[in-house]
């Protein structure tokens, strides 16, 4: 008895086997490109424009989540507004895109709102994470096609739907 509990425990902990519209995509805003990106910063993080001319790794993959009914996707600028934001959405599940030491900051950050029982009564968030491939807080980079996995898994199942066409 205790053992398929433990497996079932397991099976809930793992992001892909929550629904997509109880998960929210964290971006770090250092993705953009620094050059030709016309997003602006807002209240609640930068604001990609769908009709962008220059589709970069942030666009991609938060059209992709959009896509999939995610409960949200913050592109932020730093920790504090991500942290706001998951507070605010209420998430059963993050997949957090930033280099190693924000994931590792944000993944503490988590912890303190759960020990400080900031999730109305619901169970901490999983977490996913995903480090950036380049780092250096201007013009870095991630494995769009490695997130995109992760994004668009589902209960162990890739939900393609042609999305490897527009990525």
């Amino acid at each position: 008895m205790k053992i398929g509990f433990l497996k079932k425990i397991k099976r809930q902990n793992k992001i892909e086997n929550i629904d997509f519209k109880d998960r929210i995509l964290l971006i770090s805003h250092c993705l953009r490109n620094s050059k030709s990106c016309k997003a602006q910063m807002s209240k609640t993080g930068l604001q990609c424009r769908d009709d962008c001319p220059n589709p970069c790794s942030i666009g991609q993959l938060r059209k992709l989540a959009e896509r999939k009914g995610y409960k949200g996707v913050c592109i932020a600028p730093g920790g504090s507004m991500a942290i706001k934001y998951v507070e605010e959405k209420q998430p059963r599940a993050i997949i957090a895109i930033a280099c190693t030491k924000e994931l590792n900051e944000g993944m503490e950050a988590i912890r303190e709102l759960n020990n400080k029982s900031k999730f109305n009564g619901k169970d901490m968030p999983v977490i996913k994470t995903i480090p950036l491939t380049k780092d250096g807080c201007v013009d870095t980079e991630v494995d769009v096609i490695s997130a995109a996995k992760i994004i668009i898994n589902n209960n162990g199942q890739y939900d393609y739907n042609n999305e490897e066409e527009e990525l």
